[in-house]
């Protein structure tokens, strides 16, 4: 059994969302990867199925390091304040965007050079022309 077929398993018997590390716990032995950091395998195949496949993962992600089945998050009302519905599908959220749609940062302006002397340009530093 593939890891993600044991953690739709176990997003389908609770119901609700989970993180990383409350399924691994509740997969324990079940989980087919022997890894020593079996939270980090989860997060890596969860998000992979979800970056593929987008909407059509079975997938989706409430909120950060959190997840649950598409199927459940569809069938809650948009206007519900329980923990099955993510913020965004609350109404009185902004939805959430893609990591490449958020605003790329500029960088800062580099600082003018500071004025050099004749005697500092001649130095071993620069090798300055002698003339």
């Amino acid at each position: 059994m593939s890891t993600l077929a044991v953690v739709e398993e176990i997003l389908r018997e609770t119901a609700i969302p989970m993180s990383v590390r409350e399924i691994v716990e509740r997969a324990g032995a079940r989980l087919p990867s022997k890894s020593k950091t079996p939270d980090t395998v989860v997060a890596r195949d969860l998000s992979m199925d979800i970056k593929k496949k987008g909407d059509g993962s079975q997938f989706a992600r409430t909120s950060p390091g959190r997840y649950t089945l598409r199927a459940l998050v569809s069938h809650s009302q948009p206007n519900e304040t329980t923990p099955l519905a993510p913020t965004a599908l609350r109404g009185n959220a902004v939805s959430p965007q893609p990591m490449s749609a958020l605003a790329t940062r500029k960088p800062a302006a580099a600082a003018p050079a500071p004025a050099r002397s004749a005697a500092d340009r001649d130095s071993a530093e620069g090798g300055g022309y002698v003339g």
